[in-house]
């Protein structure tokens, strides 16, 4: 659900940065030359893996060593939640102003990229809790301080952190999620990963915390867990259960691992579409990683993929009109004009537009706001809000997979870099899934 600028920031707030440097630390902060050796040796193994991969696959590097604590002027941050002044429209926006803006992804093969995003459940060593919003705004100040991130705020509370293109943010119920930089190797990928792991451990264990990558929260009811103070969650929470019996589940109990890959125009964008739909349900079966409920076993090997067939059917599930002769950027816009909407953002507040669409805000006819007109950042926010299996934005998302530990956070990537971005593999794909039926897809899907 939340965003990874692929194509550079896609929507931007004002927020006040809080810049923090603290103690004598250099590269990670390891408190030993032990601990830095064996950080070094598992990025050689990374590097090692390919005779070619030293020479592209770069270290992740924190700044170095700093003392005090200074705050920052304020400068524009890509985090939630979104600002409703950062792009100013000189005229209405049209359809096919948004559908140039998906064009706009667009990139030739050299600037491809691998952007990864995975979530974790984060609970009490004690009582195996989840973590409190007041636990987690600790790990949050303790992170930033020790490694140099800048805190992204809402009102007075903070709900995430930004290091360069990286940024680490808030599920609805404290699942704890970080949005990759666009990366060059995969190499690069699996560094960035268990570079977060290591600073979230280093924190998390002074504080009595330990994560789970697991698909599903195994042990808690929805009851049990705490509610994070982001605007965009309350409209959501309400809303959810008018329109499916599993959306609040979604919501507050499941954690995934998606990648993030780019297209060079239209067709290539297509192509991948297609494939990654086909495909989808073969990497939840390889991911599936969600079997237990309030712990007991449930009956899935994938709880989080079953839940997804009643959130919300008007913004989930294989979109078979993909597979269309017609379909292109324009169709995918005409689907999202159409996906009933959740918020509008405007002076610093969420305004409730659920069951509204955006077909009508292009019109100025929200109800919600008479009158008023989207910008582009509106456009984004409202792709955000889909979830079907892939997800189209500048870039396209492949969604299917059940959170894991590291080495499935690594490997998500690694599949879906093999198939999409390797020419013959993809057409490949594109041979063997060609005719396979709508409802043989569903079938796979419901399998």
């Amino acid at each position: 659900m939340a965003l990874v600028s692929q194509a550079g920031p896609s929507y931007c707030i004002r927020t006040e940065i809080i810049r923090c440097k603290s103690g004598n630390h250099a590269g990670f902060s390891m408190t030993n030359n032990m601990e830095a050796s064996k950080m070094k040796e598992l990025y050689a193994g990374f590097l090692s893996l390919s005779c070619n991969s030293a020479k592209k696959a770069q270290m992740l590097h924190v700044d170095g060593p700093g003392v005090g604590c200074k705050r920052g002027h304020r400068v524009i941050v890509a985090a939630s939640p979104p600002t409703d002044d950062a792009v100013i429209a000189t005229e209405p926006l049209t359809r096919q102003d948004l559908i140039d803006y998906l064009a706009s992804g667009c990139k030739p093969k050299t600037n491809w990229r691998i952007g990864t995003e995975h979530e974790k459940f984060g609970f009490e060593f004690g009582t195996l809790r989840p973590m409190k919003y007041e636990q987690i705004a600790e790990l949050l100040n303790g992170i930033a301080e020790r490694f140099d991130w800048e805190k992204v705020m809402e009102g007075d509370k903070i709900i995430g952190l930004k290091q360069g293109k990286q940024s680490i943010s808030l599920e609805p119920g404290g699942q704890f999620e970080l949005s990759g930089a666009p990366l060059e190797t995969l190499h690069q990928t699996c560094a960035e990963v268990n570079s977060h792991l290591y600073q979230v451990k280093a924190v998390a264990e002074e504080m009595g915390i330990g994560f789970l990558g697991i698909g599903f929260q195994p042990k808690w009811g929805v009851k049990d867990i705490p509610v994070m103070p982001k605007g965009r969650y309350e409209i959501m929470k309400n809303y959810m259960p008018k329109v499916g019996s599993l959306g609040l589940d979604m919501m507050f109990r499941t954690c995934t691992v998606q990648v993030n890959l780019d297209f060079s125009s239209e067709d290539d964008m297509i192509r991948k579409f297609r494939a990654g739909l086909a495909l989808q349900p073969i990497a939840t079966a390889l991911f599936a990683n969600s079997p237990f409920t309030e712990g007991k076993p449930n009956g899935y090997l994938s709880m989080r993929s079953q839940i997804w067939t009643d959130t919300d059917n008007n913004r989930t599930g294989m979109l078979p009109f993909v597979f269309d002769d017609s379909f292109g950027f324009e169709q995918y816009v005409d689907y999202a004009l159409d996906v009933p909407m959740y918020f509008v953002y405007r002076k610093k507040k969420y305004i409730d537009c659920t069951g509204m669409t955006f077909r009508d805000f292009l019109a100025g006819k929200l109800p919600c706001i008479p009158g008023e007109l989207p910008t582009l950042n509106d456009w984004e926010n409202h792709l955000t809000t889909i979830f079907p299996e892939v997800r189209l934005k500048r870039y396209l998302e492949m969604r299917g997979a059940d959170g894991g530990p590291w080495r499935r956070l690594c490997a998500l990537p690694a599949f879906w870099v093999g198939i999409l971005y390797d020419e013959v593999s993809l057409q490949k794909v594109l041979d063997i899934t060609a005719d396979w039926t709508a409802e043989e897809r569903q079938m796979l899907r419901n399998k």
